[in-house]
């Protein structure tokens, strides 16, 4: 596809530097959730569903601070790529004011309105209660997440990968630590259940953040924490920042509310089947932590070329990210169904849930190809410049086509859970052939840097 030989061995190379790291970081995070999962799950099925629920509320406060995360890992690969500190700087102040307002937003409603979040997601009031319980704790942790996010995302995209990687270690320790003690009163603590759970989240998050600052100031981090050169914002930089993050943004508010009404739809399936859920997301996760370091790689590599004024070498590299990154998920897929029952069986399944989380990793296996790559490519755009045609593709069809079938077969012709939950994907195959034809045409390479605008009106496809 390029005009010179693709050299692998160098790609291979610094895919690995970047997305080993953040696939590290991610499975070490899922680790401790799996390990929750187990450890709340001992007391009963009920605390595992409402857990699993809360967990569904911090995906959506992430489909609100993750927009800016996207339009923000564009600024700050293009501008790195082009040597542009001062862009830089401002463009992670600017990226950071709008993370932390959803943050303290999420936070509020999970500290002020536990049990108004917990009706929504479910009719069942014994989970609401335990879960209410949970968010009325773990609320202060969110601002906390928000923050290290958007630190880790600076981080990667300035070469800094291993910076987040122990910060999140040192958060996991402590955490798995913290939940022996405090769910099950080990050491003398008391035993608080999943208020424990809770509390050791909003310890774990202070741990995390803590290490990161500490880590960028020991390496003298050049932007990090230059804090007087955060805000000098103009007219200028806030128009084009918002033009650009505009789509990503309400891409992810609109699907992020896509999924909480998908979550409703099996938020009214039987307590077995919610348990289920709760585990299959964790595992989930997994998936996913692999696939957010393809993803940041594929911002870094391609968006960095993009900004230095490279379009073919951006180009030569995009494509082959996303089937790089399809092979290495499918390869995960298989390994979670052969190990299936000995995951579920040590994560509390047993009887229907069993059987209906054993359906939920099948299903999932088939189409995360699917989902992988379309969000591989859909990030690939954004860190070129294109943030609005992943994003037309993906509002389309999740709501024309995803949420009135899950809504019709969940709400109005009660299926069983396993057909609701396999209408969630039926848009994946139909938007991953469109994507292709848009990855292969070269369109979405649009720089905001000067050298990458000059660059590309002299490279042709």
């Amino acid at each position: 596809m390029s005009k010179t030989r693709f050299n692998w061995p160098d790609f291979i190379k610094k895919v690995a530097v970047i997305a080993v790291p953040v696939a590290m970081q991610n499975l070490l995070t899922t680790t401790a959730s799996m390990i929750d999962t187990m450890m709340i799950a001992s007391l009963g099925q009920i605390e595992v569903g409402a857990v699993g629920l809360c967990a569904q509320f911090s995906s959506l406060m992430f489909s609100g601070y993750w927009g800016f995360v996207g339009g923000g890992m564009l600024f700050f690969s293009q501008y790195f790529g082009a040597k542009d500190d001062d862009g830089i700087n401002r463009s992670y102040g600017l990226t950071l004011t709008c993370m932390m307002t959803v943050g303290f937003l999420f936070g509020a409603f999970a500290l002020f309105s536990p049990s108004a979040v917990m009706r929504l997601y479910t009719d069942k009031t014994s989970i609401q209660a335990v879960g209410a319980e949970y968010l009325s704790i773990v609320g202060y942790a969110y601002p906390l997440m928000v923050f290290s996010m958007g630190m880790a995302a600076l981080l990667r995209c300035t070469e800094r990968v291993r910076i987040p990687l122990y910060g999140s270690v040192a958060a996991v320790v402590t955490n798995v630590f913290l939940n022996w003690c405090l769910i099950f009163g080990n050491l003398g603590f008391p035993a608080l259940g999943v208020r424990g759970a809770a509390l050791a989240t909003v310890i774990s998050q202070c741990v995390n953040t803590g290490t990161v600052i500490f880590l960028a100031k020991k390496t003298r981090h050049p932007y990090l924490l230059a804090f007087r050169r955060h805000f000098r914002w103009d007219r200028a930089l806030v128009g084009l920042y918002l033009r650009k993050c505009f789509p990503i943004i309400m891409n992810e508010v609109l699907i992020g509310i896509g999924f909480m009404v998908i979550n409703v739809v099996l938020g009214r399936q039987p307590e077995e089947a919610i348990a289920a859920l709760a585990v299959f997301r964790t595992l989930e996760g997994l998936v996913i932590g692999f696939f957010a370091g393809f993803s940041n790689a594929s911002s870094v590599l391609v968006g960095t070329r993009v900004g230095a004024g490279e379009p073919e070498i951006a180009f030569s590299r995009a494509w082959r990210l996303v089937w790089l990154c399809q092979g290495f998920i499918g390869t995960l897929c298989v390994a979670l169904i052969l190990l299936r029952s000995q995951i579920l069986t040590l994560m509390g399944m047993e009887g229907e849930s069993y059987r209906i989380a054993v359906g939920f990793l099948v299903i999932y296996a088939a189409a995360a190809l699917f989902r992988m790559g379309n969000w591989t490519q859909n990030d690939t755009f954004r860190a070129a410049g294109d943030a609005t045609f992943g994003t037309v593709m993906e509002i389309l069809f999740m709501w024309l086509m995803v949420l009135p079938l899950v809504w019709s077969a969940g709400m109005i012709w009660k299926l069983p859970t396993l057909a609701v939950f396999a209408l969630s994907y039926s848009d994946e195959p139909i938007r991953y052939i469109i994507m292709q034809i848009h990855l292969f045409s070269g369109k979405w390479i649009r720089p905001v840097t000067p050298e990458g605008i000059e660059a590309l009106k002299q490279w042709k496809r």
